[in-house]
């Protein structure tokens, strides 16, 4: 019989597991990184079409592209057909391409799921859709699984979250979209289940006895709640679930636009609508890398040579030109992730033309995303008043997720239900433990 294993196909980490009727195995699946249990959830495609993710990913990319030389050359696109009152003619189209770019990295892979407009991204001279590169990260961390388990997998129990988007069609598309992208990649039986009732069932391997629970599954992407009656397998039941579109890569964006930007030049270039743009354009991890055209570089360097914000217009162009936006997002996230247990933390970037540095305290931080508490406390209340219980009746609300760590939230929870109900979970392995207790069933 073939093993069927538990994939948490995450926005920022993904992991894989089994479940033999007792003991949850969490395989380690990225021997490089610091918990080889946890994968980044990043794609790195080179120019000629050799893939690689995780840990290897980012070294690879580090390696390839970070201050190397560039040369754009003229391509042609295409055609278009202009019209005019009385006049028809066919345009040719040309855009500047790097030729000596090696390769390209892809993170944020399950985001694009949810994007109703984003269809996917041109990679050299092929077109890949959502689902290629979900299919491309699936292929490769399902070889990694069977490497170690020493057999083929051809089952596989998928974590969705509670809404992929608030529209019906839109939430229908991105399932199928990821069912499709895990049988191309070689599984032959997919099914699904929520994140939170994944980490659910994780959660009732400790108990001994039934309790109501709330689960608070706040993750990379999105914000998904479960209330659920655990601890007896034949009495379990899903009173109620929700979610919202709120989450880590959010606050991380909100810390660029309303700390970093003034590195890059916000308030001191004025009357200069075109680097504008671009800065406004930092925060965005699928806009930035394509900022990198000679019409800009051309831009920036003459209003450095004008004496425009010299400085920050300098880091501006070396986070664009010596693709260091990777690194400059990791840094932000990793100060925010510090946050959870310090009260301050230094967000910092050094290297050609880059010199940034921020002292950047809790207190800061959870000023720039206290706009976010209402909702997600909306959220949470809305489900327990769906599940039909009253605050007062939940046992244990347990947390799971990165961003369930950040003290703003975790204050939320202990406040709407006593702290002493509040439980810790592996932020980063409950789900997918979840999941291969599911695969299981």
């Amino acid at each position: 019989m073939s093993i069927k294993v538990g994939i948490d196909f995450g926005t920022s980490n993904s992991g894989v597991a089994v479940y033999d009727g007792q003991h949850v195995r969490l395989l380690p699946v990225d021997p490089q990184n610091v918990l080889p249990e946890v994968i980044k959830t990043v794609l790195y495609i080179t120019r000629d079409y050799r893939t690689s993710i995780g840990q290897e990913a980012v070294e690879n990319y580090y390696r390839d592209n970070v201050n190397r030389q560039r040369r754009f050359v003229k391509q042609w696109a295409g055609e278009i057909d202009v019209y005019g009152s009385d006049m028809h003619y066919v345009r040719d189209i040309y855009v500047y391409v790097d030729e000596l770019q090696p390769g390209r990295l892809l993170q944020y892979l399950k985001t694009a799921l949810r994007k109703e407009k984003y269809s996917g991204t041109q990679v050299f001279e092929r077109f890949f859709t959502v689902g290629d590169l979900a299919k491309t990260y699936l292929s490769l961390l399902k070889q990694r699984a069977e490497d170690i388990l020493g057999e083929p997998v051809h089952s596989v129990t998928l974590g969705r979250p509670v809404k992929f988007s608030e529209l019906p069609e839109q939430d229908h598309k991105a399932q199928e979209t990821l069912r499709q992208a895990a049988h191309e990649s070689g599984f032959k039986e997919v099914d699904f289940e929520l994140e939170p009732i994944a980490a659910a069932l994780d959660y009732e391997q400790s108990i001994r006895k039934p309790q109501n629970v709330v689960i608070f599954d706040f993750g990379g992407g999105t914000l998904d709640i479960a209330v659920m009656r655990l601890g007896d397998p034949h009495r379990r039941e899903v009173y109620a679930s929700g979610g919202v579109d709120i989450a880590g890569s959010d606050f991380d964006r909100t810390i660029i636009e309303k700390r970093m930007l003034s590195h890059f030049g916000l308030g001191r270039v004025k009357h200069h609508p075109e680097i504008l743009e671009m800065i406004q354009a930092v925060p965005d991890w699928m806009a930035l890398p394509y900022l990198g055209t000679p019409i800009n570089k051309n831009i920036l360097d003459k209003a450095i040579q004008a004496g425009i914000a010299p400085i920050q217009v300098r880091a501006l162009r070396g986070l664009i030109y010596n693709d260091l936006a990777f690194t400059f997002y990791n840094r932000v996230e990793a100060g925010k992730i510090a946050l959870s247990n310090d009260g301050a933390t230094i967000i910092s970037l050094e290297d050609k033309d880059i010199a940034l540095w921020e002292l950047y305290t809790r207190h800061q931080f959870e000023t720039d995303i206290q706009h976010y508490l209402g909702d997600v406390e909306k959220v949470l209340l809305d489900t327990i008043a769906k599940s039909g219980l009253e605050p007062g009746e939940i046992d244990a609300v347990v947390k799971t997720g990165g961003s369930s760590n950040i003290p703003l939230f975790s204050s939320m929870l202990a406040r709407i239900f006593g702290r002493e109900k509040v439980r810790e979970s592996n932020a980063f392995t409950s789900v997918v433990a979840g999941l291969a207790i599911k695969a299981k069933m």
